[in-house]
């Protein structure tokens, strides 16, 4: 028999447990109310089976086993506290309490003891040992002792550091692991436990109520599985996102009323009170984890939306590969007999483990949510929602249409707008299709997504794709081999991306603690541990920077707790060049505020700690997320801009323009229909794409973009159909397919009339070279909107073939869609006028051509834009070529070589160099403009900025981790191993550890670029400095006081230094080996302006700015190819519409060139 009590707080241990004054200890102690925990209830229930079921504070006449569960403790602000509870009995004298048990001894009371903790969970269990011997008047010694021990314990950083700790049970150590991943929560448990209680597809059922915020409530009668099991482990499956709403783990009887709240939440209560629960509540998800049920509170079946089969039925084959039996995995292993290999071999299966669940549920969530980012528009933080949920299948229409609505997706939905790269983005970015991974994916289906959508699925569950996005990304006539389009596989994620096993961990083992807890040891503890990462830091100095970085972080903390600020600060500095990503800024801000006046004093003799004091402050992120929205009132220029803009249809803000001038005054009216009109458009001609005629004629990269009405033509009757490469005619009545001609074929366009029965009808003609008739289609009265369409096509095709630019034929289709919308939208007489506004390459052809001179054109190879998802072009500053074998990836495709292009405000945009197609996800270095860059090393791209700063890219990852503070001023060149900054300090870098090895301070005004040419270094300011590692000459050449040496380069086979001057068209050659030799000098013709020049081969390339030609009011410049034998001009280049910023060479075979803002491409030239 048992008897119920109300229990009490015996003792509250709160932190700080060590104190420097014994007075401060007694004054706390005083200050402490101890309570009796031993308190008859009030009131009896009149049944106390259940109460005793739930546990609580009772006195029994048995002994029990100790038992431990988790808590977590969730604020209105959404933080979560972790705790764990330990239970365990005592035996007592009853007859001090109730004389009807006067005498007995063989009683016992169960007492409980909480350890809270705002990050890690640590197993009480080394407690219990001394708590089951120890007298009530101890225990609370002997709770702070371990509370106090606990809070000596630091969190290791995210990463693969653990740290080891020996408590109270020798030999046996606890392992205190750290987060894989900053934006992942610590995951010490066995995330294996709902498989054993829930088979796949109930677990699919919960989390399908999680996504969309149903109430639910988890029952058991075992409160550590109720948590274990739901708060953690379902949490995990959840990653990235996370609960926003109200999280009680365990709620008690007296409050199930709280279960009646209309609002979503997760509770957790006793199995007892499942039927009461279900009998009086409506709309609730009741989980029973005993018998792995899920069920309603009012319905026979749960009314609540699956998750999409083809995520669901990827993650219930992932489940059926997990191996969750210990004992069964490791059968074939030999049996340990020493206790702490075997917890190894425990913990290092439910490691492995652990890392597969957590990735099997990445990949169902980002199967879940991958063509999210293809709807947003990041400019303007807008999330197209209805375009998504018209790509969704209709089955999964409702399930996606209650999850978008959620907080739980707008949090996600957040990050996703905030480019975070978290694992969810890094799975989805390396899991992408050709077409997703390099941005080409048209927006609307193309042939080959058709044909695989006809062959991987049955008619009942094809895609009933919509065409939601509008704006055409080609490519050219470039027939790219593209993966099969993951919208249409089953299985999206393939085997190789989920089996990567789990990083190594390195162990760190920790000091004893002290004897004795006083101030003075607890510091000798801490300098002892300072000690030890010093050691640890020294012995990995060169060898592991990820490690590294961990253990400077550590010794930061222990600095800082130890007061130690100068030092903390120098610890966390140096995560700069070895992990940026877990730079603790919140600490390191709070220790720049704390610092004491003679403190700021050592600070400023330490130049690199004086770069985190006057560090600018952090940028708010912005939070805002948009849902299109048709505008209600009369629209201005810029408000039009905007819209236009945010709902997707065009970024180009000079086509906006256009556009706004062809509606001539918009009126929300006009500007729904147009915006109606659009997609009515774009989904009219989906079925011809399906055709079968179709299909199989065209390109794997065609799509049909436009569709006329049923007419008569030269060659029977049926509808002419226009992709971005052609004009076919599909007949009627037996249905067939006839190209009438390709846009670059075309010789003539002209509107003409036939005779119709008693009159004529205007009808179109088209010549084409590879006809001889002429084509013709009595179009009536679509007839000049589609004369409009054919001539923009014609011309956009012959000016991408003359620039050798894929980009004209891509603004060329976006004209003719908005001729198309326009037209449409307004209706009336003046709708053919005001579409012939937006018909801009026909006006320059006919009214400004741009003729391509032939050497130019046999040169040319082919152009890129490297702006193409920005609303306008940016200059091309810097531009460097990287070799395939820089980044050595096992995948295919990061073995290709890169072309690296760094534009304005630090935005630097990558290329794959083996098709020249632009990598979707950019990278942000800095805020400042990049300067220069050097590929190092194989995994490294070295980039200096205006900041002062050198970033350090990682190619695998491509992520920025790392950064060089030492320079003070602007960096402005990178050579091998040298890098220089505009007060003229050049630095040799140890590449290994990341440290100066040695400085030079030339005296110079403006120090501009560097190279290394064997044991010299030469480097280019207004006059021309030689450098051999300690003495340096000046060199004076013949010129005006007011040229500057802009450029310079060493040509090592020959033995010569080339250099040239800004406001000069002359060129300077020196011999190396002989620098008092006479110069000469190449006169170069125009008057102009050097900006760059490159030596490749026996070429010498040099870029000139100046009187080229003029195009719409806009400098040409011009590229001089320099014979090395005769040094005389061998090629005159006409090449690009503004100044030329920076060259490169990828290996010889081709020289790139970059252009200022008006005109913000990247030349590609052949060298011969």
């Amino acid at each position: 028999e048992s008897v119920q009590l109300e229990p009490g707080i015996l003792h509250v241990l709160a932190p700080p447990f060590v104190s420097k004054t014994a007075e401060h200890e007694a004054l706390r102690s005083c200050g402490r109310k101890r309570n009796s925990c031993l308190k008859k209830k009030r009131e009896q229930p009149s049944s106390g089976a259940a109460t005793t079921n739930q546990g609580g504070l009772e006195v029994t006449s048995e002994e029990k086993n100790e038992q431990f569960h988790f808590l977590v403790f969730t604020d209105v602000s959404g933080n979560k506290t972790y705790g764990v509870v330990m239970q365990y009995y005592r035996p007592i004298l009853l007859y001090c309490f109730f004389y009807l048990f006067w005498g007995k001894k063989d009683h016992y009371v169960n007492l409980v003891v909480v350890t809270i903790s705002p990050c890690v969970i640590c197993s009480t269990s080394c407690l219990l040992t001394q708590l089951r011997t120890c007298r009530l008047s101890d225990m609370e010694e002997k709770v702070k002792e371990f509370a106090t021990k606990l809070t000596l314990v630091p969190v290791p950083p995210p990463g693969q550091l653990h740290l080891v700790c020996m408590f109270t049970l020798h030999p046996l150590t606890i392992t205190l692991p750290s987060r894989e991943d900053k934006d992942q929560p610590l995951i010490d448990l066995d995330l294996h436990l709902p498989f054993l209680c829930f088979r796949p597809q109930q677990l699919l059922q919960v989390l399908s109520c999680l996504l969309q915020e149903q109430r639910v409530v988890l029952f058991s009668a075992d409160w550590a599985r109720l948590c274990l099991i739901y708060f953690y482990d379902f949490s995990a499956f959840l990653q990235p996102l996370s609960w926003q709403h109200p999280f009680v783990p365990v709620l008690p009887r007296d409050m199930l009323d709280f279960l009646m709240a209309p609002t979503a939440f997760l509770m957790g209560s006793h199995l007892s009170h499942f039927s009461e629960v279900a009998a009086e509540t409506d709309d609730l998800i009741l989980v029973n984890i005993d018998d792995g049920s899920v069920s309603s509170s009012s319905l026979d079946v749960i009314d609540v939306p699956d998750i999409p089969p083809a995520a669901a039925d990827c993650f219930t084959h992932r489940c059926q590969s997990l191996q969750a039996h210990f004992d069964l995995d490791q059968c074939h292993s030999a049996t340990h007999t020493d206790i702490d290999e075997l917890r190894e071999q425990r913990r290092a299966w439910q490691h492995k483990l652990n890392h597969d669940i957590q990735r099997i549920a990445l990949e169902l969530v980002v199967n879940i949510f991958r063509d999210v980012s293809i709807h947003l528009n990041y400019e303007h933080r807008v999330f197209h929602s209805e375009e998504f949920l018209n790509t969704r299948h209709p089955n999964e229409q409702l399930f996606y249409k209650k999850v978008l609505d959620t907080q739980i997706f707008h949090s996600f939905l957040r990050d996703r707008l905030n480019k975070k790269m978290d694992n969810f983005a890094r799975m989805e970015l390396s899991t992408r299709s050709d077409m997703q991974k390099y941005g080409t994916m048209p927006h609307r289906p193309n042939m080959q997504e058709i044909q695989a959508k006809r062959k991987s699925s049955i008619s009942e569950n094809r895609m009933n794709k919509r065409l939601g996005m509008s704006l055409p990304n080609l490519a050219g006539d470039r027939a790219l081999s593209f993966k099969r389009n993951p919208l249409f596989s089953g299985i999206i994620v393939s085997d190789s991306a989920l089996k990567s096993p789990p990083k190594p961990v390195k162990v760190l083992k920790l000091p004893l603690f002290p004897v004795t807890l006083s101030f003075s040891s607890v510091q000798s503890f801490f300098i002892e541990l300072i000690q030890q990462l010093g050691k640890a830091i020294d012995s990995i100095q060169n060898e592991n920077s990820s490690l590294l970085a961990r253990f400077y972080y550590l010794r930061g903390l222990i600095n800082t707790l130890c007061l130690r600020r100068l030092d903390a600060l120098s610890d966390f500095q140096n995560l700069c060049k070895t992990d940026t990503a877990i730079f603790p800024t919140h600490v390191v801000t709070w220790l720049v505020d704390s610092l004491q006046q003679d403190e700021r004093q050592q600070v400023h003799k330490r130049p690199e700690l004086k770069r985190l004091i006057f560090k600018k402050p952090l940028v708010q992120t912005n939070n805002c997320i948009k849902r299109f929205k048709l505008p209600q009132n009369h629209l201005d220029q810029d408000e039009f801009v905007r819209c236009v803009q945010e709902c997707g249809i065009v970024k180009d803000v000079a086509t906006i323009l256009r556009l706004f001038d062809a509606l001539a005054g918009v009126e929300p009216e006009v500007f729904r229909l147009f915006y109606t009109f659009w997609k009515e458009t774009e989904a009219g001609v989906q079925d011809v794409n399906h055709l079968s005629e179709v299909v199989t004629q065209l390109d794997n990269s065609e799509c049909v973009y436009k569709l006329s009405s049923c007419v008569k033509t030269s060659h029977g009757v049926g509808k002419i159909a226009m992709t971005q490469k052609r004009l076919f005619l599909l007949t009627e009545g037996k249905p067939g397919f006839l190209e009438i001609t390709k846009f670059r074929d075309i010789k003539d366009v002209k509107i003409a009339s036939t005779p119709f029965l008693l009159g004529r009808v205007p009808s179109l003609r088209v010549l084409s070279s590879s006809r001889s008739e002429v084509f013709e289609a009595n179009l009536r009265t679509e007839t000049k909107l589609w004369s409009l369409v054919v001539r923009e096509m014609w011309a956009g095709r012959k000016m991408a073939d003359e620039h050798k630019d894929p980009e004209y034929i891509t603004r060329a289709l976006t004209n003719v869609l908005l001729m198309d919308a326009v037209v449409g939208c307004l209706q009336t007489q003046r709708s053919i006028s005001a579409a012939s506004k937006l018909a801009h390459f026909d006006k320059i052809k006919h009214e400004a051509p741009m003729m391509v001179p032939e050497t130019t054109s046999e040169t040319l190879k082919h152009k890129i834009n490297p702006s193409l998802d920005l609303a306008e072009p940016q200059t091309v500053h810097v531009l460097l070529y990287t070799p395939g074998q820089l980044s050595c990836n096992n995948a295919q495709d990061e073995m290709n070589p890169k072309l690296w292009v760094a534009l304005s405000g630090g935005r630097v945009v990558v290329f794959d160099a083996a098709s020249w197609l632009m990598l979707q996800d950019d990278i942000q270095v800095g805020e400042s403009q990049v300067t220069c860059m050097m590929g190092l090393v194989q995994d490294q791209v070295w980039m200096g900025s205006q900041d002062s700063v050198i970033y350090i890219i990682d190619t695998h990852s491509m992520s920025c981790n790392k950064q060089l503070t030492e320079h003070r001023h602007e960096v402005t060149g990178l050579s091998h191993i040298y890098s220089c900054s505009c007060d003229g300090t050049v630095l040799q870098w140890d590449l290994t550890s990341l440290t100066v090895k040695q400085q030079f301070n030339p005296t110079c005004d403006r120090l501009s670029s560097i190279q290394i040419d064997g044991s010299t270094l030469w480097c280019c300011e207004c006059t021309l400095l030689i450098f051999n590692f300690i003495m340096y000459l000046m060199l004076a050449a013949k010129r005006q006081s007011n040229d500057v040496f802009v450029c310079l380069f060493c040509l090592l086979q020959r033995g010569q230094l080339w250099a040239g001057c800004s406001d000069s068209v002359e060129l300077y050659v020196w011999q190396t080996t002989n620098l008092k030799h006479p110069f000469k000098i190449i006169s170069l013709p125009n008057s102009s302006r050097i900006t760059c020049m490159i030596g490749v081969k026996n070429q010498v390339r040099v870029l000139l700015n100046g009187d080229g030609g003029q195009c719409d009011g806009q400098l040409r410049s011009q590229v001089f190819v320099v014979d090395l034998d005769s040094l005389t001009v061998a090629k005159e280049l006409l090449a690009h519409s503004d100044s030329i910023q920076t060259l490169c060479s990828a290996e010889d075979r081709y020289v790139l060139s970059g252009a200022a803002r008006h005109d913000g491409k990247i030349a590609i030239w052949k060298v011969e």
